[in-house]
């Protein structure tokens, strides 16, 4: 009689524990590599603890990961600031939103030739992120630091055509983000993304010529489908970004490169 007690309550621990591991729900969330992954990444146990499996998937540029959440590949994604989420789900007509404020990264002016703003020469190249709300934002803080003016009714996707003076005769390149610290060698200045920059090893509080104030409204947040809004496991996942390990990871980690939004 013992042994079947004992035989019953093993297969009962091996059935609950059986059912609590078939419980575990999988989140895959898309990233770029630098800081995003790496904070992703960091509280991979932390989900773990409350049943949750982190899957990270890394890329490499600003479409597919949008393209993938709207298809359904992702639950989530963490790489975009507010004013490109917007642009992007307008543009493409995608039913995207977000639901965490997570940080900001300073946009900054980098070069390889020159080490301060006002050996901008006459005709200097300028190398600037091709998409609308990127391109804009480097305009943006090219004109606040003197260099152009633009027309004010252009707002945040101004382009070079709403230039309205450019004493210095500069000239632009439009390149898409990724590859912006690439061509660094070929022009005297290029507005990069920080975690573009972060991947090419720059350090933009002492590499960046200029760059924009921890005011930016540029937020990176966690993007996901608008019927996802409610969702527990994404609360639970919103809940661990917003936490203090996160937000000493990122003060200690980069800086002041990277700033909290929390």
């Amino acid at each position: 009689m013992k042994k079947i007690i004992v035989v019953t309550l093993v297969v009962s621990l091996l059935l609950l524990g059986g059912t609590l591991q078939a419980a575990a729900q999988t989140l895959k969330v898309g990233a770029t590599p630098r800081p995003h992954a790496e904070i992703l990444n960091l509280i991979k146990p932390d989900l773990e603890k409350v049943g949750i499996e982190l899957k990270v998937i890394e890329f490499t540029d600003y479409v597919q990961p949008n393209l993938a959440l709207a298809e359904g590949e992702l639950d989530a994604n963490y790489f975009q600031h507010i004013p490109y989420l917007e642009t992007f789900s307008q543009d493409h007509r995608l039913d995207l939103t977000y639901i965490a404020k997570v940080h900001i990264e300073p946009m900054g002016a980098y070069s390889q030739k020159i080490k301060q703003i006002d050996e901008i020469g006459k005709g200097a190249r300028i190398a600037i992120p091709n998409d609308s709300v990127n391109g804009g934002r480097a305009l943006m803080l090219l004109a606040e630091n003197g260099l152009i003016e633009l027309d004010p009714a252009a707002g945040i996707t101004a382009t070079v055509l709403d230039i309205t003076s450019n004493p210095k005769g500069l000239k632009f390149s439009e390149l898409e983000a990724a590859q912006l610290p690439r061509v660094l060698p070929d022009v005297e200045l290029a507005i990069i993304n920080t975690n573009y920059a972060l991947e090419a090893d720059l350090a933009p509080l002492k590499d960046a010529l200029f760059i924009e104030g921890s005011e930016s409204p540029y937020v990176n947040v966690l993007a996901v489908r608008q019927s996802d809004t409610q969702r527990q496991d994404l609360a639970k996942l919103t809940e661990a970004l917003l936490s203090d390990k996160v937000r000493d990871f990122l003060l200690e980690e980069y800086g002041g490169a990277v700033v909290p939004a929390f």
